[in-house]
């Protein structure tokens, strides 16, 4: 019986030979590899993105949390402990949580002989994040600034257009009740909306100064990481804030019409694009198996020298099921090489790259999945070689 060191050389060498012929299989099985890992590695980070942007199509991944005892006449107000925010930041899924104020003071200015009073937002740091926000001009206020009780404010964009300017607000002092603010930033963002008319101050600041005790963080900004966390984070919430606090007033809105219409969408982008990769899988396992039985039909008076020189049918069987996977696996590697490039031109684009042990699993299954593929497609031909009666293949023309 041949070794199967010698029957993986003579393998090799056929491929080789027949590279012409072989060319197409290799680069639709390549293609299929190259467009699998890309996907796979880059998935998550393509996913993150979508759903750090996904303002556009309603927040889907924005869960907002509110205490609705106003809506109780004579009910004590309450508002969100530390230790309540803490536990919903611990829940799986969640990305950020910031913690608002409902309640607004406001800022009165002076516009044709007339005040104008403006409506002005209490946030803590992480609000940006979790609304998606960014300065146009300036800096937001940091956790610094809201744990220092600064006198810092940040504007909306059309607030600040309307006092003289983006550029001409940036270090001027606006009055906020009986003390002055520093305006050091201007905001703009996908979802502001009417909120690019609103003055921002540090939460804690807010709390500081309001003699009414109307400011008090009774809304919490819950940003999940991908909105198939959103279901389960919403539905973990209550039970996670009432080990701390009551619940009775608690009110979770989520955007479920949005949230369904974007997976019932994206899981249909998803099944086109795996069926193509499939559909390329595929075409390059049947050109595989077209290859290899043109190979065996090419080749049936020099398998009937063999069989007649003592050549077994596991040797004949052997030898033709390795050239079938030696052609997937070169076929794989190239796709590989490929899948990587794609991975690290997307990676740069996105500003964010997978683990590269994510990137080194998917590259081993493809490899595993191609040599599979081999093997399939070259079963039927490799048995049909072994199983030639010896006398009629030389007599072959």
């Amino acid at each position: 019986m041949t070794s199967p060191r010698d029957i993986l050389i003579l393998s090799t060498r056929q491929v080789f030979r027949q590279k012409r012929r072989n060319f197409g299989v290799v680069l639709a099985i390549a293609l299929g590899i190259a467009g699998l890992i890309a996907i796979l590695s880059m998935g998550d980070e393509v996913k993150k993105n979508l759903n750090r942007d996904l303002d556009l199509l309603g927040g889907v991944t924005l869960i907002k949390i509110s205490l609705e005892e106003d809506k109780h006449p004579g009910v004590r107000p309450e508002s969100f402990l530390p230790e309540t925010q803490e536990a919903v930041r611990r829940l799986p899924g969640v990305e950020v949580v910031s913690a608002t104020a409902k309640e607004m003071l406001w800022l009165t200015i002076l516009r044709d002989q007339t005040n104008v009073p403006l409506p002005v937002h209490s946030v803590d740091a992480d609000y940006w994040s979790a609304n998606n926000l960014e300065s146009t001009v300036g800096a937001l206020f940091s956790e610094q600034d809201v744990l220092g009780r600064e006198r810092v404010c940040v504007l909306g964009k059309v607030l600040a257009e309307s006092l003289g300017g983006v550029d001409a607000v940036l270090g001027t002092y606006l009055p906020i009740g009986s003390d002055l603010y520093l305006v050091i930033g201007v905001v703009d963002g996908l979802q502001i909306g009417d909120r690019k008319r609103y003055a921002f101050l540090p939460l804690t600041t807010a709390m500081d100064r309001n003699l009414a005790d109307r400011i008090r963080p009774n809304r919490l900004f819950v940003r999940c990481r991908t909105w198939d966390d959103v279901p389960a984070v919403a539905a973990a919430v209550p039970a996670a804030m009432e080990r701390h606090q009551s619940i009775r007033y608690l009110k979770v809105d989520v955007a479920w019409d949005q949230l369904k219409r974007i997976i019932s969408i994206v899981w249909w982008v998803e099944l086109f694009i795996y069926l193509s990769i499939g559909a390329t899988l595929v075409l390059g396992g049947f050109g595989i198996w077209n290859g290899m039985m043109s190979s065996v039909t090419a080749r049936t008076r020099e398998i009937g020298l063999k069989k007649a020189m003592g050549a077994e049918e596991a040797d004949i069987m052997l030898q033709i099921l390795c050239e079938s996977v030696v052609l997937s696996f070169w076929a794989a590697i190239l796709g590989v090489s490929l899948g990587l490039s794609a991975v690290f031109v997307t990676s740069h684009f996105l500003g964010s790259t997978p683990p590269h042990q994510v990137i080194l699993r998917y590259g081993l299954i493809s490899l595993g999945f191609s040599c599979l593929l081999g093997m399939a497609a070259g079963l039927y031909p490799s048995l049909r070689a072994a199983r030639m009666d010896a006398v009629a293949a030389i007599r072959y023309e």
